[in-house]
């Protein structure tokens, strides 16, 4: 197959400086993982070399494997509860105000999770008093119960998301589901504690009015925050790009979505869920 060539605006910049390399250095002296670099995310350069940093808990494998996503998949190893210090020593040592967290998906444990997620949120902020935090969680299968856990624990943010459009989530999600994420994300909203917040990729194949669609069920469950942007291929094994869409078009998408009344849309090329999640606060 013939590899479609990126735009210019698609350069991206490889990490270097100072502060890239002593953050580097802090997360591999404490045995951390980030979606930065599990994820592949373009942005790695940029937010690292502002001393930035997207933390992903319980471990680097992931027991779902999506065909947009480079983190490893598999069997993973236990729970390491030790993995709540050396985060909080590490944002502290960083000196973070905002601080985003993610995971893997952990089918293989009876709550997914959730009592680790609730328990990291509530060390962190309890190790490093006034910082927000913004979660970017998995579904937890859409259980109230689970979801409400790091809800109660007190992020100011919680994200869960789309990823793409309702007909390609068969394809491009291994378990997930589209009424399923957008429940999780309806959950965090009613509860009336947490900003919701949600995101997509384009350039899988999805249509404008598709993700208009989107935008629509996102709105109709309390969504207040969209993020959107370009689809990457993150190795030749993985879902190849469909389309590359045009700065015109995430004008629009970003000019559609404020209309439609969320409170922030970050809609471009490089945007990804947790990029300058600080002003989402």
């Amino acid at each position: 197959m013939q590899t479609r060539r990126k735009p210019d605006w698609l350069k991206i910049e490889l990490p270097q400086g100072k502060q890239y390399i002593d953050l580097k250095q802090i997360i591999a002296n404490n045995r951390l993982h980030t979606i930065c670099v599990s994820g592949k995310c373009p942005n790695l350069s940029e937010c690292w070399g502002h001393g930035t940093a997207t933390f992903m808990i319980l471990g680097e494998i992931c027991t779902r494997s999506c065909g947009f996503c480079a983190t490893k998949t598999g069997k993973p190893l236990p729970v390491d509860w030790g993995e709540l210090d050396r985060l909080a020593d590490t944002i502290s040592k960083m000196n973070l105000k905002h601080c985003v967290l993610t995971s893997v998906d952990r089918d293989d444990l009876r709550d997914y999770g959730a009592e680790f997620w609730a328990e990291t949120i509530k060390y962190v902020k309890k190790k490093n008093p006034g910082i927000t935090l913004e979660t970017l969680i998995p579904d937890f299968l859409g259980k109230e119960e689970l979801i409400n856990k790091v809800i109660d624990a007190g992020p100011e943010i919680i994200s869960h998301n789309m990823e793409t459009v309702r007909r390609l989530t068969p394809l491009v999600r291994s378990r997930a589901k589209y009424d399923i994420s957008l429940k999780t994300i309806g959950v965090v909203a009613k509860s009336n504690k947490s900003k919701p917040k949600s995101g997509i990729m384009v350039g899988l194949g999805e249509t404008p009015d598709e993700v208009i669609e989107t935008m629509d069920d996102l709105r109709s469950v309390g969504c207040k925050v969209l993020t959107i942007g370009q689809y990457l291929q993150p190795t030749k094994n993985h879902l190849p790009v469909s389309e590359y869409v045009s700065l015109e078009q995430f004008r629009e998408y970003k000019r559609v979505g404020l209309g439609k009344g969320f409170d922030i849309v970050e809609s471009g090329p490089l945007v990804r869920s947790s990029y300058r999640a600080e002003r989402h606060v």
